[in-house]
């Protein structure tokens, strides 16, 4: 994830702080995992957690088997996450300017990377994710709606990064998609593969 912008400006995260509003939800009995949960649907071996933040998806993930890699530009949050999930591989960098040489069954985004990222760099973000997606994969991105950035310009910028729309919801319960509920939940495919995808589902019809 880029650095943090808030009225404009790069907002550093306190790591520690953040996770632990997610830990007193956890406490609570709330169910902090539901992006990981949506995620697994997908059957996939590796996932790669774009704007990992603190790691709470990867270290799920990895929790329950699949490898992971996770992205994030801030210090602080990695540091937290590199302290949660040490067996994990952490990497500090640039989303817009990724490349790890390899490819991932999901490459999933969640809570509202795009929103974080400057203006100037979202088209660069989503093709640098994309990159990463394999072949029959999936690139899977949550935020909400309203904030500046919408789903017309993701799906575009998914287009011209050779990805179409496969699905959309509006949680990651998967609660069907409305715009006036103020999130979205879009999972891309390469084009080829959602071809296929398609023709296989015709031909059983």
């Amino acid at each position: 994830m880029h650095e943090r912008e808030r009225a404009g400006r790069a907002t550093a995260f306190d790591g520690e702080a953040y996770q632990a509003r997610f830990d007193a939800l956890a406490a609570q009995g709330v169910d902090v995992h539901g992006e990981a949960t949506f995620v697994l649907s997908f059957a996939p071996r590796t996932v790669l957690d774009a704007g990992c933040g603190t790691g709470r998806v990867a270290i799920e993930l990895a929790r329950r088997g699949v490898e992971v890699v996770g992205v994030d530009v801030d210090r602080s949050m990695l540091a937290e996450a590199r302290s949660r999930g040490p067996g994990i591989r952490w990497v500090e960098a640039d989303l817009a300017a990724l490349e790890l040489g390899r490819t991932f069954d999901v490459v999933v985004l969640a809570g509202n990377v795009p929103i974080f990222c400057p203006p100037g760099s979202r088209a660069a973000l989503v093709g640098s994710c994309a990159a990463h997606v394999a072949p029959t994969g999936v690139l899977v991105a949550g935020f909400q709606l309203g904030r500046g950035y919408g789903l017309d310009e993701w799906d575009e910028a998914c287009a011209a990064a050779g990805l179409q729309l496969d699905q959309r919801w509006s949680s990651w319960d998967r609660e069907p998609f409305e715009p006036d509920r103020g999130y979205a939940v879009s999972v891309h495919r390469h084009r080829e593969a959602a071809r296929k995808a398609q023709a296989a589902v015709t031909s059983d019809s």
